[in-house]
C-alpha cells in the first residue's frame, strides 16, 4: 500500500484501525517494551485496547487504580505472576486481573499480547472475582442462535462478578451474524483468523487478520465471513451493569 493511504477510517460511533496505521508507542510502567493503543476513551470508548510489543527482558507496567485487565496472548510466550505463582502463557492463552490486584508480565523473546483493560464496575452485595488463568481451545464452543457455522467461546466465567465479557467468534467461510445488531453493549475487536465483511453503521469494511474494529453504543454492525478458510475474532463488549450506575447517575 502506498504510504499515503491507509484502510483506517474513524467515526463518531465506531472505528475500523489496520496494521498499516499501527504506531507504537511507550507507556509509563512497561519496561523494555512498547505498545500500540487502538482504542481508547479519547476516540469515546469507555475501555481501552491495545497491544504490548514485548521482548528480551520486557516487564509490563501496572493498570491505574480501580481498572481490571485482560490480556491474550497473540505471538510468543510470556510468563505470568500472582499471588506467588506462575504461569507460561503462550499463543490462545490469557488471564484476567481483577482490579488493584498485582501481579506481573514478563517476557524473555519476541511477544504480541492484546490487552482490554477498563474501569471496574462494582454491585453492592456481589463481591468481585478473582484472577483467571486459561486457554482458548480448552473452552466449550456453542452454535449461535443455532448455527453451527458460526462458533461461540466465552472465555471467561458468565456470573454477575464480571462486568465485561472477552469471546471468541468463530464463522466458517459464508457464515454471518443472524441480524444487524444494535445495542447499548459497545466492543472492541481484533480480526485472528480469515477475512470477512463488517458493517458498522452506514460503512462496509473489507477485514482480515490484523484489523481492529470499536462498535460504540448502538452502532448497527453486522458481520459476513468472507474466503475459503474460517474467520476468528476476538472481542470484547460490556455486560451485566445498569447504564445508569456506569454513568453515576442513580
Amino acid at each position: 500500500m502506498h504510504p499515503g493511504q491507509t484502510r483506517t477510517h474513524i467515526d463518531a460511533n465506531h472505528a475500523f484501525i489496520s496494521p498499516e496505521s499501527y504506531l507504537p508507542s511507550p507507556l509509563p510502567g512497561w519496561e523494555n517494551a512498547q505498545v500500540i493503543i487502538l482504542i481508547s476513551p479519547q476516540m469515546g470508548a469507555r475501555f481501552t485496547q491495545y497491544i504490548a510489543l514485548m521482548g528480551e527482558r520486557s516487564v509490563a507496567g501496572s493498570p491505574l487504580v480501580g481498572v481490571e485487565r485482560f490480556a491474550y496472548v497473540l505471538e510468543g510466550e510470556v510468563k505470568f505472576s500472582i499471588n506467588e505463582k506462575e504461569h507460561q502463557l503462550g499463543v490462545g492463552q490469557y488471564a484476567y486481573i481483577p482490579p488493584d490486584t498485582e501481579h506481573s508480565f514478563a517476557s524473555e523473546a519476541s511477544s504480541r499480547v492484546m490487552l482490554f483493560e477498563r474501569s471496574y464496575l462494582p454491585i453492592e452485595g456481589v463481591e468481585a472475582p478473582g484472577y483467571v488463568v486459561g486457554d482458548e481451545r480448552d473452552q466449550p464452543s456453542e452454535a449461535n442462535e443455532g448455527d453451527p457455522d458460526a462458533q461461540l467461546k466465552r472465555l471467561l466465567p458468565m456470573n454477575d462478578a464480571f462486568d465485561w465479557e472477552i469471546n471468541m467468534f468463530t464463522f466458517q467461510p459464508g457464515a454471518t451474524l443472524p441480524l444487524v445488531e444494535v445495542h447499548v453493549m459497545e466492543h472492541g475487536l481484533v480480526m485472528l483468523e480469515g477475512q470477512g465483511i463488517y458493517r458498522l453503521d452506514e460503512h462496509w469494511y473489507p477485514i482480515q487478520k490484523g484489523d481492529v474494529v470499536w462498535m460504540g453504543p448502538y452502532c448497527p454492525q453486522w458481520f459476513a465471513a468472507i474466503g475459503k478458510t474460517p474467520s476468528s475474532y476476538l472481542y470484547y463488549k460490556d455486560v451485566r451493569r445498569d447504564p445508569l450506575a456506569e454513568f453515576n447517575l442513580l
